[in-house]
């Protein structure tokens, strides 16, 4: 061996010596990771031993196993925790020195209020948790922008998120994905209300429904179809005609940039019962309807739905009647006859009564003689054939009016 090889291998182990006689507790080394084990990974450091690092000093947040977070041959920083010589332990700790370099990006993050992604490590009570250096936390309140009952699937979904809240002294970090979807639905929103116009008629999807009406997805942005701009028929509730999920086709009633609402009708997209009422029904056709509305003069009766016609009070029975009510209720089912279509005015005349046949008359009284019968047998003044009987002035008063000649 040369002299300058011996002297090399002198360098080699002194600065060998000078690393195990200067590395203590707190010390921050560099290394690779030569083993895995459920529970640690073993990391070369050049030291004489190799240094552990515990699953728990592995992450900010919960693993399973110590190769969630590290495989073999990565690079990684670590802090020394412990070292007992005497026992060969070197124990070490990868989450020490990322928590320590994640807060400067934190606050930046924090500062800026720029998105930056995420993976959910772990889904706990009350939200997520995301290895971002420190433990991350995403509130179950923050995950969307609707609720979500079950969040069991999100486990290594990747998030945008936000740094809602930022507490160094205490390690907290608070994330939120559903100020980002806020921002990007609002700007979305904003487009997409500057493109509609009044009277245009979209494709849309109902997401939800209320009491009052549902709200439909018109390209990203939700519309309110009130109750009574559902159907041409009366609705009690969205519900009863409507799921979440269906395909609709609605008419943009009226756009307020402003307070940031369309309104949108189901109904208005579709032909009015009034515009088809005229292939449907013809003057002279009975048809079966519901009485819907009773009033002084007459009763409404439903031919269809939207399509209301009227039957006067005259034509309601045969019989006299003082109110439609002595015959008639609402929501009875009854068969009318079309007297008149007027579709351009809205206007259908209908009859109840010639739906039915007229009761027989009853025959007339003979009315009572007022003097005694007198035979007109042989009586010379009457004259009497086939075709009837008469009696003329002449023959009657004759003999009496030649004695004034």
């Amino acid at each position: 061996m040369s002299e300058e090889t011996r002297n090399e291998e002198a360098v080699e182990n002194q600065e060998q010596l000078d690393q195990i006689v200067s590395l203590k507790k707190g010390d921050t080394v560099k290394g690779t990771i030569v083993k895995l084990e459920d529970n640690q990974a073993y990391v070369s450091i050049g030291y004489k031993y190799d240094g552990v690092i515990p699953v728990r000093e592995l992450s900010s947040v919960q693993l399973d196993n110590a190769s969630d977070a590290v495989q073999v041959g990565q690079e990684v920083e670590c802090k020394v925790v412990s070292i007992n010589d005497d026992k060969e332990s070197l124990v070490l700790s990868k989450r020490a020195i990322d928590t320590e370099n994640s807060w400067e990006e934190l606050e930046k993050h924090f500062a800026d209020q720029d998105v930056f992604e995420v993976t959910v490590a772990d889904v706990v009570k009350g939200g997520l948790v995301a290895d971002v250096g420190a433990r991350g936390f995403i509130p179950a309140s923050m995950v969307e922008r609707h609720f979500v009952e079950d969040f069991s699937d999100y486990k290594g979904r990747t998030l945008r998120v936000k740094v809602k809240e930022l507490d160094r002294e205490n390690n907290k970090v608070i994330l939120s994905q559903k100020d980002v979807l806020e921002e990007e639905f609002e700007a979305n929103k904003l487009k997409v209300m500057s493109e509609l116009q009044d009277g245009q008629v979209l494709e849309g999807t109902v997401q939800r429904l209320t009491q009052f009406g549902a709200f439909v997805d018109v390209g990203g942005v939700d519309g309110l179809v009130h109750v009574s701009e559902i159907a041409w028929s009366h609705v009690d509730k969205p519900a009863d005609v409507l799921s979440e999920g269906d395909q609709v086709r609605v008419k943009v009633l009226k756009v307020d940039p402003e307070k940031g609402k369309i309104s949108l009708s189901i109904k208005a997209a579709a032909p009015g019962p009034w515009e088809t009422a005229g292939e449907q029904f013809n003057t002279g056709d009975i048809v079966t309807g519901v009485v819907k509305r009773l009033v002084t003069f007459g009763a409404f009766v439903e031919l269809a739905p939207g399509v209301e016609g009227l039957v006067h009070i005259s034509q309601i029975s045969h019989k006299h009647i003082g109110t439609p009510q002595e015959v008639l209720k609402e929501g009875q089912e009854v068969q009318v006859k079309v007297l008149d279509i007027n579709t351009s005015e809205q206007r259908i005349s209908l009859s109840i009564k010639e739906t039915e046949e007229a009761p027989a008359q009853a025959p007339r009284a003979e009315k009572p003689s007022k003097g005694p019968k007198i035979d007109l047998k042989d009586n010379p003044n009457v004259s009497l054939n086939n075709q009837g009987m008469s009696v003329t002035l002449g023959e009657r008063f004759g003999d009496k009016l030649s004695k004034f000649k």
